[in-house]
């Protein structure tokens, strides 16, 4: 399995952290101390996985991030931020990014967010090409969803969150269940991203006007579908 990953961090003791804490681990590392050198290798570097500074000289790091999904590059990114905001954390869940990992951070959680990223991108694609649920639409092939006709842009692990939503249609799904089928985790790493996911795809497919589909089952977690 492909264990490369592209450090983009301009400060020199955090990236020799990162790099020392995944080489330990057996990773090869490559880094970058600004954001065009970052695009530049993340472009032509065939990594397994990008670990992405917020801010960055030369080229910001969620401009940096744009260029790579609008470039359709798939590679799994990590942004480490020392904002944890809510805000912040749409912002870079928005431009593409598949996790959002707040500083100061722990080695061991980068660890388990990488191999949770390794281990979707190893799994056997399912055979269903299609789900839909009122006027929405889901094609997996494509990754493209519409709702009412109208086509959504929603990032890659959006698309994940609503196939597992749409294949539960009718039944309430709790933040474990989310956690360990669209994350791959079998622990709650204690923090918000569902919520963030969850409130960024209902503003997306129950735009004003249409029939709610994702509803809060208070105290339980979440059901998909037509209301009852």
């Amino acid at each position: 399995m492909n264990r490369t990953i592209l450090v983009v961090e301009d400060d020199p003791a955090t990236a020799g952290f990162l790099r020392s804490g995944l080489e330990e681990e057996g990773y090869t590392v490559s880094c970058a101390r600004d954001g065009r050198l970052g695009l530049e290798l993340a472009q032509h570097g065939g990594f397994s996985a990008i670990v992405l500074d917020r801010m960055l000289p030369e080229l910001d790091g969620l401009d940096l991030l744009q260029t790579l999904r609008m470039q359709d590059c798939d590679t799994p990114v990590i942004i480490l931020s020392a904002i944890g905001s809510t805000d912040e954390r749409v912002r870079g869940l928005r431009a593409g990014s598949d996790d959002y990992l707040v500083k100061p951070f722990a080695m061991t959680e980068l660890l388990a967010r990488l191999e949770v990223l390794h281990r979707r991108r190893a799994a056997v694609p399912t055979v269903v090409t299609r789900l839909t649920c009122a006027d929405l639409t889901l094609d997996l092939l494509s990754s493209r969803v519409e709702r009412a006709g109208q086509a959504l842009l929603l990032q890659p692990r959006a698309i994940q969150l609503l196939e597992f939503l749409m294949r539960n249609q009718g039944q309430v799904v709790t933040r474990s269940m989310i956690l360990q089928h669209v994350w791959n985790y079998d622990f709650d790493p204690g923090t918000n991203v569902i919520d963030v996911y969850v409130s960024s795809l209902r503003k997306e497919i129950d735009r004003p006007g249409l029939v709610p589909l994702l509803r809060t089952v208070r105290g339980a977690g979440y059901r998909f579908g037509l209301p009852s």
